[in-house]
């Protein structure tokens, strides 16, 4: 599965089975996503809570949920909602969200989830715009 809606990219992702454990592939540099590689971090969501919002100017975020269960929700400048889609373990998908687009996200699973981002740029506060959760509606879970 492809999804592209104002250049946001939802791409299934291999998950191998192995006797012991799976492995589960998420970025190659011969990916079509892959930009360039500056910094990768895990963020934790609690479930049921939801954090949002805030947009990069700069960075493009490459997110994946290896752990747990996620909704993403990502609007534009004009406050239309662009995108609302699930990943986690049962849907392991990679998201790849390019700067200026305002996104928020809620835990689904029973318990933590872990969200990996692997950005193109170093995490600057400068490079971030934030705003409170009453800044725009967070969207019921899509179908």
């Amino acid at each position: 599965m492809y999804i592209n809606n104002s250049h946001i990219s939802v791409t299934n992702l291999s998950r191998i089975s192995v006797e012991g454990g799976d492995v589960l592939h998420v970025l190659k540099s011969t990916d079509s996503q892959y930009k360039d590689f500056k910094e990768a971090y895990f963020s934790i969501i609690k479930s049921g809570y939801t954090k949002a919002w805030k947009r990069h100017l700069l960075m493009t975020m490459n997110l994946v949920v290896p752990v747990g269960k996620v909704q993403f929700s990502f609007y534009n400048d004009d406050k239309e909602l662009i995108q609302n889609t699930i990943i986690g373990e049962s849907l392991y998908s990679l998201i790849t969200v390019p700067p200026g687009i305002w996104f928020g996200f809620r835990g689904l699973s029973g318990s933590d989830s872990y969200i990996l981002n692997i950005a193109d740029s170093l995490h600057d506060q400068n490079e971030v715009e934030r705003q409170p959760l009453s800044f725009l509606k967070f969207p019921p879970k899509p179908k």
